[in-house]
């Protein structure tokens, strides 16, 4: 039976749904002040975008963010509710404003529902774990969950996808040594499996081999179709290979967030082992350059890690690490 394992860490809340001893899906929420999903905001209407029903928020936090459908009775400088229905996103280079509806009800600000009450909402049985209990979550490949967020990198029998971020979609590209109509079905169905457990949502493309026959092609969507559930939209898979889904988009990806701010995801993987690596006095945090730079300009965070665990705790920074590497010793093992 799956089950939510569900996570208050430094930094962080993280779930992950595990059956038969695997990670189904996950989801990793960020402290921060952005604007979530569900969010009540007070804002106010700056701009009204030409030729469109859209609008520039700006947001009571100072967050900025885009308001569509815009009601026309609603003028320039108006304050007004909005419900966020999709948080700002990083991007390469820029980053894509949250967006929002008007809220005309709403009577006051009011929070996005937190992670744990989202899993509540799910109907499946959740289970909150502390630093002392089993981790059952790492158990279950957490870690290497995160390798693949951070270097988009996906193995299955028999193949392997690359998944990579895109302006426009994340692409996910299938390769391997089966013949095309086995590697097909295959990486149909390790495609499906890959973006319910990375929580990607939006425009996906998945690059299957070329099918030039039908049934191979409507074997290949069968197996993605049963991998991934509902809601989704999808394109039959053409005869190039190509299958084009989409995902309603709420929320940054785990690719996302590894990917485009990867200092601060590793650090918050790094508080997670630190909180549970054994041992008694003086922590010690040898991190990538980035890594350790991140926690040394979060002093609250160390101080909640020294709290937790009951011992100071100190930190270096080695190139030698890779971003999601790094050694935490004790100095009474």
């Amino acid at each position: 039976m799956a089950e939510w394992l569900y996570e208050t860490g430094i930094g962080e809340a993280r779930a992950a749904l595990v059956a038969d001893g695997r990670i189904l899906e996950a989801r990793i929420e960020a402290e921060g002040d952005a604007a979530q999903p569900g969010a009540i905001c007070e804002a106010r209407l700056t701009t009204i975008l030409p030729g469109k029903r859209t609008g520039m928020l700006m947001l009571a936090s100072g967050e900025e963010a885009l308001i569509t459908p815009l009601s026309k009775d609603v003028t320039e400088g108006a304050a007004l509710f909005v419900e966020i229905v999709r948080s700002a996103i990083a991007e390469s280079g820029r980053a894509k404003l949250a967006r929002a509806r008007h809220a005309p009800d709403a009577t006051g600000a009011a929070p996005a529902p937190a992670l744990a009450d989202r899993l509540a909402a799910t109907g499946i049985a959740v289970t909150r774990l502390g630093s002392h209990d089993p981790d059952r979550i790492e158990a279950a490949g957490w870690s290497e969950l995160l390798e693949q967020a951070v270097s988009g990198a996906v193995m299955f029998p028999g193949g392997a996808l690359r998944v990579a971020l895109t302006p426009a979609m994340t692409v996910i590209d299938v390769d391997g040594a089966l013949p095309p109509a086995e590697l097909a079905i295959a990486g149909a169905k390790a495609a499906g499996e890959a973006i319910r457990r990375l929580d990607i949502a939006g425009s996906i493309g998945v690059d299957l081999p070329t099918l030039p026959v039908r049934t191979e092609r409507q074997a290949a969507a069968a197996a993605f179709d049963a991998a991934l559930p509902q809601p989704f939209e999808r394109t039959a898979v053409n005869g190039f290979g190509f299958l084009h889904a989409i995902r309603r988009k709420k929320r940054a990806s785990l690719l996302e967030l590894a990917q485009y701010d990867t200092a601060a995801f590793a650090a918050r993987a790094m508080l997670r082992r630190a909180e549970r690596t054994p041992g008694t006095g003086m922590r010690t945090i040898a991190a990538h350059p980035a890594v350790a730079a991140y926690l040394r300009e979060r002093p609250d965070r160390l101080t909640e890690l020294e709290r937790r665990i009951g011992a100071p705790v100190s930190i270096a920074a080695d190139v030698a690490f890779a971003h999601l590497g790094g050694q935490i010793s004790a100095a009474h093992p």
